[in-house]
């Protein structure tokens, strides 16, 4: 089977994983300022829908189905769930301190620090998971650049519902479009690292791979479940509840025909 050079095998990983997270944020953005901005209250359910889909359909069960340990994976699950809290924790205490009698006023929405708790999360985790799909990318490339760039696109189009998860949350918390987008964009970077990673340590690093799948899962099941899902329960009337569970219903579904139709990661 005919080979690219070394420097070629990495250039190409290097433009996959950077065009991967570029048009995967860009195409989610576009979708969500164009379409959802005028509802990001109401879309905070199908992103719900679309975090706890992304975790326990998709990447849990690729990281369970790997050679590693499930008791191994499931203290990882554990230790990412109380990272995260403690984590939120300290953004916590360091927002308070922030506001505490700085005689400073704050414009809401246009300050890191004032963005929520969930939003800064996510882009942990969403940072989490690009750092996998870089490794993965190159794992791909590195056994035939043609699935190479199959596994790219493959990618590219699985990471767009998620991404559209990601602008609903850091717009409810607070984010504008310009730093949602930008945010977004600099989590996408940690592909590039993820690929280097792969590139120079497969397949040692390969090994780390459902670790780091179980961390991401850790942060955006966290999210979902103690910030998310709390502000919707805010809202208790049957006439909010319905068209709530409709929403996550459309995520869960989106997530499932987005996996469908680009088939799944490669076995770890």
């Amino acid at each position: 089977m005919p080979r690219y050079p070394i420097n070629s095998t990495l250039f190409y990983i290097l433009l996959a994983t950077t065009i991967a997270g570029v048009m995967s944020i860009s195409a989610a953005a576009l979708f969500s300022f164009s379409l959802l901005s005028r509802a990001v209250e109401r879309m905070v359910s199908m992103s719900v829908g679309i975090l706890l889909s992304t975790s326990l359909l998709h990447a849990l069960p690729e990281a369970f189905e790997s050679t590693v340990d499930p008791h191994s994976l499931f203290a990882t699950l554990l230790g990412g769930l109380f990272a995260f809290f403690l984590l939120e924790k300290f953004a916590v205490l360091r927002h308070s301190h922030h506001h505490e009698g700085d005689g400073h006023g704050h414009a809401h929405g246009h300050d890191l620090h004032e963005a929520g708790r969930a939003g800064w999360m996510i882009l942990v985790g969403d940072g989490l998971h690009n750092f996998t799909d870089g490794i993965l990318i190159a794992a791909a490339f590195l056994a035939d650049p043609k699935l190479g760039l199959v596994t790219a696109l493959a990618i590219t189009a699985h990471e767009i519902p998620q991404e559209i998860g990601d602008f609903i949350v850091l717009m409810n918390a607070g984010f504008t479009r310009v730093r949602a987008y930008v945010y977004n964009l600099l989590s996408s970077a940690m592909a590039i690292l993820g690929g280097l990673v792969g590139y120079f340590t497969l397949g040692n690093g390969a090994q780390a791979i459902p670790y780091v799948l179980v961390l991401a899962s850790s942060g955006f099941i966290y999210i979902a479940v103690s910030d998310l899902m709390p502000q919707m329960q805010r809202r208790a009337t049957l006439r909010e509840t319905v068209p709530q569970l409709l929403l996550i219903a459309a995520g869960v579904a989106i997530v499932l025909l987005i996996t469908k139709l680009t088939g799944r990661h490669a076995h770890i």
